[in-house]
């Protein structure tokens, strides 16, 4: 009988954690930490990182045919984290006393992903200014290197620059890496040119704040 009792507690209480809490995307978000602290190779601040993950039956449409177009954003984070982690970004970051938000994503879908299918997201940064890094992310089936979806970032640094966190990252690789390596690659510290796309989009995120400010929301008084 208390056998009976413990085990109706334990699923109660399963059950409840479900219900409040997306428990998978917790426990996958930290075996992401986990293991792109432990287990995987540290990168330079500018190298490309990779991510793998399989479209499961909960990522799937209404229809149940293709990954659901949200799910991608979502395995963002997965991708971001292990960037992060990787190349030491986000503790830069926190050690400069800032932190970094979310300011914009555009996404570009070009060809589903099946349900159980695999695919990679390559992460990097493509540019950066005094307040923002600009990342891009590509959604890759390995069985015939298609991108099926493409998306770029805009991560907002709080309370630092951009210009400095990027610069204390390449020099700290280049005395860790003491000489040039073979297979190594050696990436000059220079900041890129803005990728043509990026600033037709930044032209475009431009708009739209100043549309919003010349009309803004009304406050109501209930």
């Amino acid at each position: 009988m208390l056998t009976c009792w413990v085990l109706t507690g334990v699923f109660g209480a399963i059950v409840l954690l479900y219900g409040l809490l997306e428990v998978h995307y917790f426990l996958r978000m930290f075996l992401t930490l986990f293991f792109a602290r432990f287990c995987k190779k540290k990168v330079h601040i500018l190298d490309e990182t990779i991510v793998y993950g399989i479209c499961t039956t909960t990522d799937v449409d209404t229809l149940l045919y293709h990954m659901n177009n949200a799910r991608y954003l979502r395995e963002l984070d997965f991708a971001r984290a292990d960037f992060y982690e990787r190349t030491g970004l986000y503790r830069e970051i926190c050690s400069q006393g800032s932190g970094v938000v979310q300011g914009a994503t555009t996404i570009r879908y070009r060809r589903f992903l099946k349900p159980l299918s695999i695919f990679k997201i390559t992460s990097k940064i493509i540019y950066w200014d005094e307040k923002t890094l600009f990342m891009e992310h590509r959604f890759i089936t390995p069985s015939d290197g298609f991108i099926r979806a493409i998306a770029i970032c805009r991560q907002r640094l709080l309370d630092c620059s951009a210009e400095s966190v990027i610069s204390t990252l390449m020099e700290r690789s280049v005395k860790q890496n003491g000489s040039v390596e073979a297979g190594v690659t050696q990436i000059p510290h220079v900041r890129p040119q803005m990728p043509p796309e990026v600033a037709r989009w930044m032209e475009s995120n431009e708009i739209s704040s100043a549309l919003l400010r010349q009309n803004p929301t009304p406050v109501t008084n209930c």
